[in-house]
Order: structure tokens, then C-alpha cells, then sequence
């Protein structure tokens, strides 16, 4: 399954001119929260430069005072009794908006999660976007329920309907942005229709579509500059030569597997996601080992996950090359803009990057399509 698109729709930015410091007010008043309890401000887009806040909720109001240089997709996290270890989770009580010049007004019966936000024109926006596609999260939240205890026969099944309501949303991204070009919360329809693995050939058109002022912004800049990280590994191009070490210590480069068709697959132990999708993985390599084919794994474990590094690989039974620094953002990461895993690169006999993020049924049909049955 894809990482979802679900629930990222957090806003980027707002249009921003001078980078000069512009000054802003976030009110709450929320009834009914019992003390203590802090708000805390996340920065939450692709800038850094806001600086997260917090403030004491008493009597259900409070205050928070600052400036920024533009303006920037934001959170509002409740945090009742000092329980701090739930403001990054999905249980968290918390309100999303676009932190930008002016008095942002928070104000609800019992919590942020509830409130209504006012002041915000960009906040308004972000809201009539979310309301398109709060049928289909709601839908995605049900799916994502049952994958818990869900046999592989029955992830498989759920994964199919996760996928089609992405597309669905995808659409309702695409459309919104041909509609609105000239706003900030279409950059973020863009960056989220993208996901956590944007696909160049998709996202770029989009991206193109928006106007030179919303690409002007500091967060129009910072993703045009992801955009040119992905094109120089896009479909059609040539894959970037790395060398990596194995467990063992020998050097192996990718361009020393020029000739054959390499699927070069960055995942690590830890990720759920990547030792769901090995067997897949597995059972490609088994078809296709002695045709012209071949997987190097890039893993982007630490010195210190080293054992369970060499764990995985026995327990996953991946018997074709593993290779990694265990610096987490290794030379081949770096090369390849992986900010995501799994992810992997399908690269044919010539060393030209001919599909990319290949997943399950996806992954069999597309090496399938490569290397036809003798």
C-alpha cells in the first residue's frame, strides 16, 4: 500500500511578499477543558523558519503572540496534564489551519479538535478543500481500522480500496488546483496529491499550473526544488551510480550490474511497511533470477539496528545483494531523493530508469511486461 494520502491535506502556505516580519495573533477559547493545559504551536510546513510555541490555557483561553516571514501551514496541539507523549499522533486533540498575518480566531465548546476558525482567509479555503474530501477520508478511516488482525489475502483486499480512494482524491486535488491557481492552499493539494513519494511525471504538470507568485513563496521554492531533485530520477532517466558495502564488507556498485534489469529497493527493518511487501519482493526474485534480472536492497538502518538489519534479511529470506553505510541517509538515499521508504527504482540493461515504486500485483505485471516468458 501506498503511504496515504489521507489526512496530509495540511495547508502550505499563504501568498507572501516581503520577507520582511509580519506579526500574528492565535486566540482560543475553549469551554469546558479542565487544567492544566498548554496549547502548543507545530510548524507543520515545508519552511522552517516559524518557530513552535506554546501557551497556558487558563480558564479555556489562551494567547499566542509571534511573527513570521511568510505564511505557513501550522497545527494547534491540546495537551491536557502534561501528557505530551499523544501530540504527535492521530489521538491527539489538535486543529489545523495557516498561520499568516492577522488575529486567527480559535473557538469551541470542549476542544481544537471541534473549534471554529476565524480571521483566516486561507484558512477558509483549506476548509471548503477538506470538505471535498471528507467523504473519502472517512472511508480511508474505516479501511485503516480493519487492516489490524487482517490476514494477507484480506490487507490485499483493503490496500485495492485504499488505492482507489487515492486516486479519487487525486482528482479532487487536480481539480482544485485548475480551478484555484493562484493560492497557496493549491501548492499544498499539489505537494499532498504527490504524497511521501512524489511521482515526478504526475506532480510536475500540476505544479507547473500554479501561478508565478504562488511558486515565488518560500514554500513554492522549496518544493520546486524537491520537483528538480525527482526529475533527475524520473522515468526515462539515467540511474545515478552509487557504491555501497554489504554485510560483509564488499564494495558493490549498481553500474557493475549494467546489462541486466536491476530493481533497486530501499527499505529498512524497522519499516512495517517494507517487511509487509518483501515476500512480494521474494517471490519476484525467485521468477526472474535467472533472466537478465537482478535486486540490490538499499537499506537505511543505523550502525546500531546493524543486528537487526542482518535479522531481517535472514528472516525475510532476501537472498539476492544487501547493501547500506547504516548512516541512514546514505550516498544512494541522497542520490535518489528517497525521503520515504519502501521505495524502489525498476532500471533496464542500458542503466535508464524505466518505472519506479512498484508494489505487489504492480510489481509482478510491470517485471512481467520487461521480461516476457521465454
Amino acid at each position: 500500500m501506498k503511504l496515504p494520502l489521507l489526512a496530509l491535506l495540511l495547508g502550505t502556505a499563504a501568498l507572501g511578499h516581503a520577507q520582511t516580519l509580519a506579526p500574528f495573533v492565535l486566540k482560543g477559547k475553549l469551554n469546558k477543558i479542565p487544567g492544566p493545559a498548554v496549547v502548543y504551536l507545530l510548524r507543520e510546513g515545508v519552511q522552517q523558519s516559524v518557530k513552535s510555541d506554546s501557551a497556558v490555557v487558563t480558564n479555556g483561553a489562551f494567547v499566542l503572540r509571534g511573527t513570521l516571514p511568510a505564511a505557513t501551514r501550522a497545527r494547534l496541539v491540546l495537551v491536557q496534564h502534561g501528557n505530551k507523549r499523544r501530540m504527535r499522533t492521530r489521538q491527539a486533540d489538535n486543529a489545523t489551519f495557516f498561520l499568516e498575518k492577522g488575529t486567527t480566531v480559535f473557538s469551541s465548546p470542549d476542544s481544537l479538535v471541534h473549534a471554529t476558525i476565524t480571521g483566516s482567509a486561507l484558512t477558509a479555503q483549506y476548509q471548503e478543500l477538506m470538505a471535498q474530501l471528507k467523504p473519502s477520508n472517512t472511508q480511508m478511516e474505516a479501511l485503516y481500522a480493519q487492516f489490524r488482525g487482517a490476514t494477507p489475502e484480506q490487507r490485499a483486499a483493503l490496500e485495492k480500496q485504499t488505492d482507489a480512494l487515492e486516486e479519487n482524491q487525486k482528482s479532487l486535488f487536480a481539480a482544485y488546483v485548475k480551478a484555484h491557481p493562484n493560492t497557496l492552499v493549491s501548492l499544498d493539494a499539489v505537494e499532498q496529491l504527490g504524497g511521501a513519494v512524489p511521482n515526478y511525471t504526475a506532480v510536475f504538470p500540476l505544479f507547473d499550473q500554479l501561478t508565478p507568485a504562488v511558486k515565488a513563496t518560500p514554500d513554492g521554492q522549496a518544493y520546486a526544488a524537491r520537483l528538480q531533485a525527482l526529475k533527475r530520477v524520473a522515468i526515462g532517466a539515467q540511474a545515478p551510480d552509487f557504491t555501497l558495502s554489504t554485510p560483509e564488507g564488499k564494495p558493490v556498485a549498481l553500474s557493475s550490474l549494467r546489462g541486466k534489469y536491476v530493481l533497486v529497493d530501499f527499505w529498512a527493518s524497522w519499516c512495517g511497511p517494507c517487511r509487509r511487501e518483501n515476500p512480494n519482493v521474494a517471490a519476484v526474485y525467485q521468477a526472474y533470477k535467472d533472466r537478465n534480472f537482478e535486486i540490490l536492497g538499499v537499506s537505511i538502518d543505523v550502525e546500531r539496528n546493524r543486528a537487526q538489519w542482518l535479522k531481517a534479511i535472514a528472516d525475510d529470506q532476501l537472498t539476492w545483494p544487501q547493501v547500506s553505510d547504516l548512516k541512514q541517509e546514505n550516498e544512494a538515499a541522497r542520490l535518489y531523493s528517497v525521503h520515504a521508504i519502501p521505495q524502489n527504482f525498476l532500471i533496464d540493461p542500458s542503466g535508464k530508469i524505466v518505472a519506479t515504486n512498484l508494489r505487489g500485483d504492480e510489481l509482478k505485471a510491470t517485471v512481467a511486461r520487461f521480461i516476457p516468458q521465454p
